[in-house]
Parts: C-alpha cells; structure tokens; sequence
C-alpha cells in the first residue's frame, strides 16, 4: 500500500494543552508521525511518497474563507496585541450571547472560531494543516486514479474542524476536503467512515444537508466523552440529507466484539448504499491503553478490522486522525493498513 508522507506536517511545534485544569505538552504531537512512519517501513507496507501541493482552493470548498485566513494569519495577530505564551480561547459566542459578530480583538476573535480551549495555536500550525490536507488529496487521487488502497499519513488530524472551527487538534478537516474533491472529480457517491474513538463532528457539520456524502461514525458516547454535544444516534441529517449521517456511541469499556459489531451494521450500510469511494477517518484512539479514550480494543483487533473493511471491496483511502498512546500508534495503524492488505 502506498503511503503519503511529509516532514512538514511536524512543523506544528505546540507547547500547551489545557488538560483536566492543567496546561500540559499536547498528547497530539510531532512524535506521532516518527512513529508511524518507521512502523510503515519496518513491516515494508509499500512505498513513501511526498504529497503533491494541492494550494486552499481545495479547503475553501468545504471551509469558511473567513475562518482560514483567521487560521492564517492569528498566531500574528496575537503577538501584535502584546499576548505572551500561545494562542488559547477564553470565551465563545455561547447561549445568551451574540454568534453574529466577529470580533475585531484576537482574543475574542479566537473564541469565535474555537470548538473547545485544549487546542493551543502556534507559528507552524497553518503549514503543517496545508501538508496534512496535501497528503490526503493525494492519497485519495492516487485511490481514484488506480483503484488501489492508499494512506495518508496526515497531522495535524482533521475531523474535528467543522466549517468554521477548530479544535480537538484538528484545523483543516482533511477527509471533508478529500471527499469533496472526490465529487468535484466524477464521483457522485463518497462514503466516510470514522473509526476514530471521538465522535467526528466537524465531517458531520460540513455534510449534514447533503445526500451525496453518506457519513458514519463510531465513538464514545457524548453524555461522556468529547466533543459533548454532537454525535448522539437521534442526528441523521436534515433536508436532503436526512438519513445519511449515522452516529454510533458506544459505551465507556466497549471491546472489540461489541465494537466490531457495530462496525458490521456501519459496513453493510456503506455496501447498500453503494458507495464508489471509501475514506476511512483511522482514528487509533480506541486503544485499550490510550491516555485519553476510554475503549478497550487491542492490537491485534486492528488487523481484523482492516480485513473487515476490505470485504467492502470498495477503493479505499485511510487517513489518520488520532492516537495517542505514542508507543503503539505505529503498531495499531499499520495493522489496520495490513490486514486490509492481507499480509
């Protein structure tokens, strides 16, 4: 399987994270991609490719050209208004208040646009985002162009950033941009899979109206985990696209027969709706031992997964999201690659 790869998804270089009161080093870090990256040669999954550079016309088809030139231009903005340390919302345009009014201040402007305050900006932030969305276009191009699997090695992730925010780590969401110019480029039917243990409720917001892109994802359940407020299985989409947004919340301690279970039903719905195309959000957070996840999922249940996924015999791209038991990313990615490979 070829694999997409850049160093300069790594020049998201953060220091902080909010975490349970505490501002700690991001569990979302450059580290990750190292990781994978020797895993994907060590077990000689296929060949490493550099992305080809895709520029944002790509990430304004899906996002707010407000909001990228935001994301572009805040860690500037924060240092010319006297702020020390890293860009971090404070406050949000939440019930009781105003949502209509961009702020001019960057502090307030921050809160705007922010999903939730443990996602910290900084200086590398809106380059390593343009290779993390470079990597999956060109994955999924080279999937469309030949038929035959590809990964994205993509960082930061993705699938949280919703129209007009950001958060969960996440900036461009990397497989609403891959699905989109799927359907610029023929496809007329895009099925999304998000495996990742948080629920992707940015992929959820940008096709929520649209029938042309079938989402489904698998996550814990938002009465306990984040991101709270989305992902819960009464949300299948409005209007046209009533009926093609599927969210299935899952239990604090799911295991594997449970989680494969339901990644069944998810399967044949994909299958019936006969999808053309298959992105795959590769979320490795449902590990039993991850720092911030609460599923029970063990290594080896990865490849079973991969090989589930290849029974769909639909053209398949995986993007990474999250991850964040450093150690066994590599381990538990490439599994899933391998076993969809069936080596």
């Amino acid at each position: 399987m070829l694999t997409f790869h850049s160093e300069d998804t790594k020049k998201r270089q953060a220091k902080t994270e909010l975490h349970a009161g505490e501002l700690v080093a991001p569990f979302e870090c450059p580290e990750r991609v190292d990781i994978v990256i020797d895993r994907v040669r060590k077990v000689g999954l296929g060949e490493i490719r550099s992305p080809d550079a895709y520029g944002l016309d790509p990430v304004l088809a899906v996002h707010d050209r407000r909001y990228i030139e935001f994301l572009e231009n805040a860690c500037d903005d924060w240092a010319a208004a006297g702020f020390k340390g890293e860009p971090i919302p404070s406050i949000w345009p939440t019930r009781r208040l105003r949502d209509d009014v961009i702020p001019a201040n960057i502090d307030g402007r921050i809160g705007y646009y922010a999903l939730a305050a443990e996602t910290s900006l900084c200086l590398g932030t809106f380059a390593a985002a343009q290779a993390s969305k470079d990597i999956a276009l060109s994955a999924l191009d080279h999937v469309m162009r030949t038929g035959e699997p590809a990964f994205g090695l993509c960082r930061p992730p993705g699938h949280h950033a919703a129209v007009d925010q950001f958060g969960g780590y996440c900036f461009f969401n990397n497989a609403a941009i891959a699905a989109q110019h799927a359907l610029n480029n023929g496809m007329k039917k895009v099925a999304i899979l998000d495996i990742d243990f948080h629920h992707g409720n940015g992929t959820q917001d940008i096709f929520y109206e649209r029938d042309d892109v079938l989402f489904l994802s698998l996550h814990g359940d938002p009465r306990d985990e984040f991101p709270y407020f989305l992902g819960f299985a009464d949300e299948t989409g409005r209007g046209k696209g009533e009926g093609f947004n599927v969210n299935y919340p899952l239990p604090s301690g799911t295991d594997y027969a449970t989680w494969a279970s339901t990644l069944d039903d998810a399967i044949q719905r994909i299958a019936a709706y006969q999808a053309e195309i298959l992105i795959v959000s590769l979320g490795v957070d449902t590990f039993e031992n991850d720092p911030i996840s609460s599923f029970k999922l063990k290594s080896e249940d990865y490849i079973d997964c991969g090989r589930r996924l290849k029974a769909l015999g639909i053209p398949t791209t995986f993007l990474l999201e999250g991850g964040y038991a450093v150690e066994e990313i590599g381990i538990n990615t490439v599994n899933v690659l391998t076993g969809f490979e069936g080596t």
